[in-house]
């Protein structure tokens, strides 16, 4: 087996917008990705096909993102035990029908669905991330790092706001 990576598929490549936020988060932690489209409905051999070669190959944790309809993140459940992680994209319906298809799964396929868009890219690629940092101690103290600098951050945003309205 390679190196553990995250499989990122689409169900279009008009996804790519929104899910280069995942990319962007997945780089910043150095995690190797794939990125991939494939079609549960256009496509469903060839989606069936990557799964089983990148569960061969280590892959650690699948993102899938679609609208509509979004049954990409079910059709990947449904061939892997490794974690799979639905991001509804807003196509149709303000994305909440992509909401309500990639959530609503029958028992014994879990997906683990993320907000509609952007931040549900940016939160599918961090509890990739998270998921992978669990086996990796390196990972999960670069994690840890994070959430000190962000929590920072905010500590000194507030400051500087009351310093403001104290001497305003």
């Amino acid at each position: 087996m390679s190196k553990p990576f995250v499989a990122i598929l689409m169900g279009s490549d008009s996804d790519i917008p929104v899910m280069e936020a995942s990319f962007e988060i997945l780089r910043k932690f150095d995690v190797s990705f794939e990125v991939k489209v494939s079609s549960a409905h256009r496509t469903p051999e060839a989606t069936h096909s990557y799964v089983k070669d990148a569960d061969a190959r280590g892959c650690a944790a699948f993102i899938c993102a679609a609208g509509m309809a979004a049954h990409l993140a079910g059709a990947v459940s449904a061939n892997t035990l490794k974690p799979v992680i639905g991001v509804p994209i807003n196509s149709s319906l303000d994305g909440l029908d992509a909401l309500l298809s990639t959530v609503q799964m029958p028992g014994g396929i879990p997906v683990a669905t993320v907000a509609i868009g952007k931040a549900g890219a940016k939160n599918a690629a961090y509890l990739a991330t998270q998921i992978m940092g669990v086996s990796d101690p390196e990972l999960h103290q670069k994690l840890i790092d994070e959430r000190a600098a962000n929590a920072k951050a905010i500590i000194e945003k507030d400051t500087a706001l009351q310093e403001k309205l104290n001497n305003g």
